[in-house]
């Protein structure tokens, strides 16, 4: 079968951040340094190779630049500063672009000046809406409660809203990389009940960010830092979300504190605020060697979620103190952030924290679809031997 090349490739991958792939000569180092690089998935080098010889289709259809965390090992193992790790990321962002069917990623991760416009028409559009809704419905002296200038109904209904439409976009993306991963890239037929066996894969990475946190064993470290921060702060956004959603009224109703809410929203909020003030001393101080290249996009992210983090806490210290009217000013400019933020998830790099869990899921399908197919075993029900 014939297989299409593309030269132009890397050219088009230096728009996501791969700059020295050329410099790569296949030693290996990379591929010997990662924590996770096996007899399988083997990575970096493959991924650098494919780039290289300008193979789409393998680079599209591949799981390996997921299964990289980015602890920054193989770059400064690199004798020819090739930057590895900086190209997987690369890898990421273009794969993202290529499972979106609507092509926002690809024109969001090739200009900076075009994501940040969407999120400040976004974010005056939303300010517009809610302060007109506000206006006409409340009173902006009466934070929670009757006449509530936001009152809690209608911003839980609008949250629900937003998060369909982001789960939309995001559930037509995940099931296209669902078809590249294991339909498109072919190599092993896959079981139908192999889904269901290792589906425990999907929660146990998502929840615990477990891959990340064993990068530390090459590190010699007792507690890799980047995977805790990366932790609290992924878990912060999921219970922070999952309180929003859910228990809204509960947590704007006061001034008295609801501790069986509140005290979920505190860990959560501790969580994200020391997650950004981590990522942002990490890229300006650029001692670490994941942190030295940053995109726009990843500065765009920090941003958003600084202004999300610091309104909230404000906007719900103003609440309890009674004063009202900061309170709602303080909300409005709290979900002027959230929106863009919201709304862009899909399309950028923060959809990570889906499609890395389930790489995870995908990888573990694949490795056991894989010793079915060698020990030559029937593939149209459990073999309990072959687990």
């Amino acid at each position: 079968m014939a297989v299409r090349v593309n030269p132009k490739l890397i050219d088009e991958l230096e728009y996501f951040g791969a700059q020295d792939v050329i410099k790569c000569y296949h030693c290996g180092n990379c591929s010997a340094t990662c924590t996770h690089s096996d007899e399988v998935f083997v990575f970096p080098r493959r991924s650098m190779r494919y780039l290289q010889m300008g193979l789409k289709t393998k680079l599209e259809t591949s799981i390996e630049p997921w299964l990289c965390y980015y602890c920054g090992q193989c770059s400064e193992q690199c004798p020819l500063g090739a930057e590895p790790g900086e190209s997987m990321m690369s890898l990421r962002r273009w794969l993202i672009s290529r499972y979106d069917f609507t092509g926002i990623s690809r024109k969001f991760f090739k200009s900076t000046k075009l994501e940040l416009l969407f999120v400040i028409l976004i974010a005056l559009l939303a300010g517009i809406g809610f302060l007109f809704y506000g206006f006409g419905h409340g009173d902006i002296h009466v934070y929670d409660g009757a006449n509530a200038f936001l009152p809690s109904h209608f911003i839980h209904a609008f949250d629900l809203w937003l998060a369909a439409a982001m789960f939309l976009f995001l559930g037509m993306n995940i099931f296209r990389m669902w078809y590249f991963i294991m339909i498109k890239s072919g190599g092993v037929h896959i079981p139908w009940w192999l889904y269901i066996k290792k589906f425990y894969l999907l929660p146990w990475h998502f929840f615990t960010q477990k891959r990340y946190a064993e990068c530390e064993s090459k590190i010699k470290s007792k507690v890799f830092m980047p995977w805790l921060v990366h932790l609290g702060l992924m878990l912060g956004y999921v219970i922070m979300l999952v309180l929003v959603m859910i228990f809204l009224h509960r947590l704007q109703s006061g001034p008295e504190i609801d501790w069986s809410v509140h005290a979920l929203a505190y860990l959560a909020t501790v969580g994200l605020l020391i997650g950004t003030i981590y990522m942002v001393k990490g890229r300006i101080k650029k001692e670490q060697v994941q942190y030295q290249k940053s995109q726009g996009s990843d500065w765009i992210f920090l941003v958003l979620l600084m202004i999300i983090v610091v309104t909230g806490v404000f906007q719900h210290i103003c609440h309890r103190l009674g004063m009202e009217m900061i309170a709602n000013i303080t909300y409005v400019i709290h979900l002027m952030a959230v929106v863009p933020w919201l709304l862009r998830m899909p399309f950028t790099k923060w959809a990570h924290m889906l499609y890395r869990p389930l790489a995870m899921y995908f990888a573990g399908i694949r490795k056991n679809a894989l010793v079915l197919e060698k020990e030559g075993a029937p593939i149209s029900q459990p073999i309990r031997q072959a687990a």
